[in-house]
């Protein structure tokens, strides 16, 4: 990825971002180049217009201007949520004036237009990105995947092993890696829609069960709780099975003693030992494992002894 179309926020306190901002010869001199930079939207007016905040001099991104989108209305809420915020832009117009001072124009969209043309349009199924998460719902994380233009990390695509929301795994603000699970494209070739996955990035289940052994006690977090057994996680990507407890509740960290690993059924089973614990469990830090691949065409979580399949083909 070029440095242009990085995550939004990225380019801000860059040398030669501040270079190009810092004055009304740089601003033009990057409006003559096309650069894309960053600064920070001090203030909305109504839900018209975005001021942002250029060192000593000010600039405007007009509603229409504020993100590219697939032929509907910019919303309101796109424009207000933005204030305090990085914001990516080109230098569309400046306009000297004898007294006052200048009016600098800004374009937000035409940032994202040449992110998704040059960069996005490339990507392939399989691809591995940067993205930085922007806000959660309980259905998934929206993520940046560059110059603002987002993308959906569904919940059951964080990890192997389920959460009840996403802020069980990850944070606003989090810089993280995510695989393009599906584009969809419009007849001149832009993407309109991209979905992105992260849990081919948190290894196999032989990968994570590598990390334990029979006999140890170590900490995890309960996840679910059924009437036929307490799932815990181990990792992100690695859950074990205890039996049931009536004192047990999701959320809670607890020391549980490895009783069996069994490759064969992808199971681990447990034995909770100390359901009150608050020490939040380090055996599986949220981090990828296959950190060197850059594309992935097939990724296969269970282990070949297993008959049961759970694998992921990008096509």
């Amino acid at each position: 990825m070029t440095e242009a179309y990085y995550t939004e926020g990225t380019l801000l306190n860059t040398e030669k971002n501040r270079e190009y901002i810092s004055s009304l010869e740089g601003l033009e001199r990057a409006m003559h180049e096309g650069r894309i930079l960053e600064a920070v939207a001090v203030r909305a007016h109504g839900a018209q217009t975005l001021t942002v905040e250029l060192g000593e001099l000010y600039g405007t991104i007009e509603k229409n201007e504020v993100q590219l989108t697939n032929g509907e209305a910019v919303k309101d809420i796109a424009v207000i949520t933005r204030v305090g915020k990085p914001v990516c832009f080109k230098v569309t117009g400046i306009e000297r004036r004898r007294v006052g001072e200048p009016i600098i124009t800004l374009s937000r969209r035409a940032a994202q237009f040449e992110c998704a043309k040059h960069y996005l349009a490339g990507l392939l199924p399989g691809d591995v990105i940067d993205a930085k998460v922007t806000h959660l719902e309980h259905f998934g994380a929206f993520v940046d995947i560059g110059c603002g233009i987002v993308s959906l990390l569904s919940i059951d695509c964080m990890s192997v092993s389920r959460i009840t929301h996403p802020a069980d795994r990850l944070s606003v603000g989090s810089q993280i890696s995510v695989v393009v699970r599906a584009i969809d494209k419009d007849s001149t070739g832009l993407p309109t829609r991209l979905f992105v996955t992260r849990r081919e990035l948190l290894g196999t289940w032989e990968e994570n069960a590598a990390l334990f052994s029979v006999g140890q006690t170590v900490t995890g977090i309960v996840r679910s709780v059924e009437p036929y057994g307490i799932f815990v996680e181990l990792t992100p990507n690695l859950a074990g099975l205890a039996e049931y407890r009536d004192d047990v509740s999701v959320g809670q960290t607890a020391a549980v003693y490895i009783k069996n690993i069994i490759p064969e059924r992808m199971k681990v089973k447990l034995v909770i030992i100390d359901p009150q614990r608050g020490i939040a469990p380090q055996n599986g830090k949220d981090n990828i494992i296959c950190s060197d691949e850059r594309h992935i065409t097939h990724w296969k979580y269970s282990p070949e002894e297993c008959e049961r399949v759970v694998e992921t083909v990008f096509e």
